[in-house]
Formats: C-alpha cells, sequence, structure tokens
C-alpha cells in the first residue's frame, strides 16, 4: 500500500509539473483584438516583412519578421515568454507558424490574429 501512495504522489506531481509549463496557443478575432491589445502595453508583434509594415500595421506592433528566421529568433529572444504574446500577419499563415516557434522556445501565452492585417483594414 504504501508504494501504490508513493506512486500516486509521482504521478500527481509529473502531472502538475507538465501542464504548469505547457504553451498555449489561442486563436483570437478583431474583437478580441480591439478590447486586450489596442491602447495597452502588451507584446504585439506583427510578423509580416518590413515593406508590408511599412505601409501599415495595427497599434504599436513590433516587426518581426518571420520570412528572416535568424533575423525573428533574435527578435523573440528580447520578449518576455511569461507575458501573453499576440500575433498576426497578413491573413494568418505566418503567424500561425510564428505561434508554432515561439510554443517551441516556452512561450506560454501566445495569442493568434488569425484574420491579420486584411481582416484588420475590413469594416
Amino acid at each position: 500500500m504504501r508504494l501504490s501512495m508513493v506512486c500516486g504522489l509521482l504521478l500527481f506531481l509529473g502531472i502538475s509539473c507538465k501542464s504548469q509549463g505547457e504553451s498555449a496557443i489561442s486563436i483570437i478575432d478583431k474583437a478580441t483584438m480591439t478590447s486586450r491589445v489596442i491602447g495597452k502595453d502588451v507584446q504585439l508583434i506583427d510578423v509580416r516583412t518590413p515593406e508590408e509594415y511599412r505601409v501599415g500595421h495595427i497599434d504599436d506592433a513590433l516587426n518581426f519578421n518571420i520570412k528572416d528566421p535568424p533575423y525573428f529568433e533574435e527578435r523573440i529572444s528580447t520578449l518576455n515568454k511569461d507575458e501573453p504574446v499576440y500575433l498576426y500577419c497578413k491573413m494568418g499563415g505566418r503567424s500561425a507558424r510564428a505561434a508554432q516557434v515561439l510554443k517551441e522556445k516556452g512561450f506560454v501565452k501566445i495569442y493568434d490574429y488569425s484574420g491579420g492585417y486584411a481582416d484588420w483594414l475590413k469594416n
């Protein structure tokens, strides 16, 4: 009986440790961007090219070009992994890829605005 209690405790601790360290990628929409991001002090990342960014971007987003992997990885190293990170691109493909990179790097709260800048411009 004592061995089974120890095994149960180890199993419980193993599950607890795993769930605390897992990353989560959440897909968000324009309404969520408006309420949680705009005008707030958050980590908002535009993963489009610098040329696309210069044409226009959302709020005070930083530009971390996902098409330049060494640059992208260097830039994400400046972010706080424990704070939420909001990502967007033009239509959702690149931001989904960026979200996976952040997850692999240990970021905990990742929000992907899958509609992207194209959706943002719609009325």
